[in-house]
C-alpha cells in the first residue's frame, strides 16, 4: 500500500453540532452539509492542506457504510495530532478550541520529549493534540 491518505472520517452524534465546531469554532473551510439528498449520504468536508480532506459523517451512517456494528464513542482508539511552529501557536489553538466549545483535556505544557503540548476533546470525544515540536520543520 503507498501511503495516499487523502480523507479523514471522522464519526459523530450530531452532524449540525460538529459542522459549527470545526466550522465556526475552529475556522476550517467547508462547503457545509453536502449529501443530504441521499439515505446515509449527508456529509461535511473541510480543506486541510496538500489535498488532505477532513470528513464529519454521523456515526450511524458511518456505521451503515462500513458494514460494521456502531459501538460506544471512545476517545483512547485515535487521536489527531495537528502540529504548529511555535508555542504561542499552541497556546492560541488550545484557546481557540476552548472557545469553540471543546474539553481541554491536557492544557498546554512543556513536554518530556522537548516540545509544547496541549489535548483537547471536540464535542464528540475525538482527541486531537497541538504539539509544537522543535525538531521538526513544518511545511507553509
Amino acid at each position: 500500500m503507498k501511503p495516499r491518505i487523502t480523507l479523514i472520517t471522522l464519526g459523530v452524534d450530531d452532524l449540525e453540532r460538529a459542522l459549527r465546531f470545526y466550522r465556526d469554532g475552529l475556522g476550517l473551510p467547508t462547503k457545509g452539509i453536502v449529501g443530504t439528498e441521499f439515505k446515509h449520504g449527508a456529509v461535511a468536508f473541510f480543506d486541510l492542506q496538500h489535498g488532505v480532506k477532513l470528513a464529519l459523517w454521523a456515526r450511524t451512517d458511518l456505521s451503515h457504510e462500513a458494514k460494521v456494528p456502531l459501538g460506544p464513542r471512545s476517545a483512547t482508539e485515535f487521536a489527531l495530532g495537528h502540529n504548529v511552529g511555535s508555542k504561542a501557536e499552541v497556546d492560541a489553538v488550545i484557546a481557540e478550541a476552548r472557545k469553540a466549545g471543546a474539553t481541554i483535556t491536557d492544557p498546554p505544557h512543556d513536554a518530556f520529549w522537548g516540545g509544547y503540548t496541549g489535548s483537547f476533546q471536540d464535542p464528540d470525544g475525538h482527541l486531537w493534540e497541538v504539539a509544537w515540536n522543535p525538531d521538526w520543520e513544518l511545511p507553509d
